[in-house]
């Protein structure tokens, strides 16, 4: 393997449109959501591991999963724990997490990647970083894995790529906003959009020269951490220091001012997994189409409902469709899949009548 390969693991979100399952406490990268045996961050970090040293996987994740970290992945260090004290979005973290690594290896190529997606091609994951690694080491080049889209998504951001050449490696024209609907047809239509899959690769020094250049006070407050990097006196320093820092995405922070930007369309199939209707489109489903994670059904005019319940849990479910039932604990929830986005809106009612201890 190439020691020079590095990855960085993003594992610090926290899913509010998965609960009940996904909670502050226990979100969903360290839960078996798909009922496969292992968790997300789990399948990501073994995934990672087939081209990258295992020992060059950084977990980048809220101090309080720090405990289940280490229980998911009791092979990982502390040095590969890169901990957030307080929640800054993703630029932030990833320059604290490039600046470990440029003073433990300059050379560094290094992959980000969210630790909650499902790709089952892996194979083809594989051979797509390569071909990016390969791209930043020959060029100062910010890279990104763009998804081919495949209906008029809104929930997701869009790649525009520059046509004009005919290499696998695109140049990105620029970013765009999650569009509305009508939008979305047109960026499917002109056929040079991707979806945005926030899946990064670079050398360490060409994304820390964009970061100089692009966001420089949010620079200088990470530089004056180096000659405590990777040392017992690292801690103190990131406690201190972090919660200054700005609360911004790397998209807006560096990739959409930069004219370095480039793409690889993905030839791997994907899913962000963001909601339970993106889980119910990635599984099997039964003869009533009802996709079951862990329960035993007994159904009756039901169907196209996302299941979820504790291990050999029976559920009779009579007259409902398209629905999404998740049994957790002291929660059960039942809610139409049409609008599984106002789960995250359902979380503050709950949390105002009952408390956060649900949430």
């Amino acid at each position: 393997m190439n020691h020079n390969y590095y990855a960085i693991l993003m594992a610090g979100g926290v899913g509010s449109r998965f609960w009940p399952v996904s909670t502050k406490g226990f979100p969903k990268q360290f839960h078996d959501m798909l009922g496969t045996g292992d968790t997300l961050i789990q399948k990501t970090f073994h995934r990672l591991a087939k081209l990258i040293p295992r020992e060059n996987i950084f977990i980048l994740t809220n101090e309080r999963y720090n405990d289940l970290v280490f229980e998911q992945l009791p092979e990982v260090t502390k040095r590969q724990v890169v901990l957030e004290p307080a929640m800054r979005n993703t630029a932030p973290c990833i320059l604290y997490a490039a600046l470990k690594i440029q003073k433990e290896n300059p050379n560094a190529v290094m992959i980000v990647a969210p630790s909650d997606h499902w790709i089952e091609d892996e194979t083809a994951f594989i051979s797509d970083v390569e071909q990016a690694f390969t791209f930043c080491e020959q060029n100062e080049a910010l890279m990104t894995l763009g998804i081919t889209p495949t209906f008029p998504n809104t929930g997701y951001g869009y790649i525009e790529y520059d046509t004009s050449s005919t290499n696998v490696v695109k140049k990105v024209n620029q970013f765009r906003e999650k569009p509305d609907y009508e939008t979305a047809k047109l960026f499917l239509s002109q056929g040079h959009f991707l979806w945005n899959a926030g899946i990064f690769m670079w050398q360490v020094k060409t994304v820390l020269k964009a970061f100089q250049e692009n966001q420089p006070e949010l620079y200088e407050l990470f530089e004056k951490g180096i000659p405590v990097y990777n040392t017992d006196f690292e801690d103190d320093f990131i406690r201190d220091h972090y919660a200054k820092a700005k609360n911004i995405s790397i998209d807006y922070a560096v990739m959409e001012k930069s004219k370095n930007v480039h793409v690889i369309p993905a030839t791997f199939d994907w899913n962000d997994l963001g909601t339970w209707g993106s889980l119910y489109d990635k599984l099997e489903k039964d003869e009533a189409n009802n996709a079951v994670v862990n329960a035993k059904t007994l159904t009756e005019e039901a169907s196209g409902n996302m299941i979820r319940t504790a291990k050999s849990k029976i559920v009779v479910i009579d007259g409902l469709k398209d629905y999404i039932i998740v049994d957790k604990e002291d929660v059960l929830l039942i809610f139409p899949k049409t609008k599984e986005q106002d789960i995250k809106s359902v979380l503050q009612k709950v949390k105002n009548k009952y408390g956060e201890d649900y949430i």
